[in-house]
């Protein structure tokens, strides 16, 4: 359902909700309007072969599209992951990278699971916002078990969608209207406005330098209000 042009600025009620299981490292439930990720934080003692004997950590992510996510059953990726999930994954995988020094984690690696269990438009930066919450609360924990001695977090992160629909931007968008605009983008930035991606395409138009400017600005908007919600879940607002 397009929402009325006044609220075109404006996110959709975003719930984070910490510790939502008891079992991993840490644990997010987030949800971006009717959209709903579950993101679980595990840690294994050991790193890719190739980081082996240097000292340094890294951070990997899978995600998922549940089967009831979607209104028609998504098939669980039993053997094989598809194209957009490994897609998905890897990006995610590198914009939670460039805000961590992973030379703080050791030779450790923490897997980010992102289950969709509801999807509505914007799983993706539902996924990086509700991760960046999910490895702050892990960081924290492995101070607290001594496994590390300083939070590794170079600077907050956070993503939201944003699409041009005929002359209106339209901020955090749900799946209706990503099914309409005429450009279709992601942003995912830091607190201070650098940008760690831009996922952008012209899904019915070509746009502008301008254009992805203003796109731009209206996402900064949205991440520095997600930034402050991801501040005040984690006590640090």
């Amino acid at each position: 359902m397009l929402r009325s042009r006044e609220d075109f600025d404006k996110l959709r009620p975003v719930k984070i909700i910490p510790n939502f299981l008891p079992n991993p490292l840490s644990s997010v439930l987030i949800e971006f309007g009717n959209t709903k990720v579950l993101i679980n934080v595990s840690l294994d003692d050991k790193v890719p072969p190739f980081l082996k004997g240097t000292g340094t950590g890294w951070i990997t992510v899978e995600y998922a599209l549940l089967p009831g996510s979607t209104k028609i059953r998504t098939p669980r990726e039993v053997l094989q992951r598809r194209g957009r999930s490994l897609e998905i994954q890897r990006m995610l995988g590198r914009v939670l990278r460039s805000v961590v020094d992973l030379t703080a984690l050791g030779e450790r690696t923490l897997w980010v699971d992102c289950d969709v269990l509801n999807a509505d438009g914007g799983t993706r930066s539902a996924s990086a916002t509700g991760a960046f919450v999910a490895l702050k609360i892990a960081f924290k924990r492995l101070m607290e078990q001594g496994l590390i001695n300083r939070d590794p977090t170079l600077e907050y992160l956070a993503g939201v969608s944003v699409g041009k629909l005929g002359n209106d931007f339209l901020l955090d968008l749900n799946y209706e209207e990503d099914s309409i605009v005429d450009v279709d983008a992601n942003f995912f930035m830091t607190e201070s406005g650098k940008i760690a991606e831009i996922q952008v395409s012209g899904e019915k138009s070509p746009f502008s330098w301008e254009e992805l400017e203003a796109m731009k600005n209206l996402a900064f908007k949205g991440i520095t209000e997600l930034i402050r919600k991801q501040k005040e879940v984690l006590g640090e607002a």
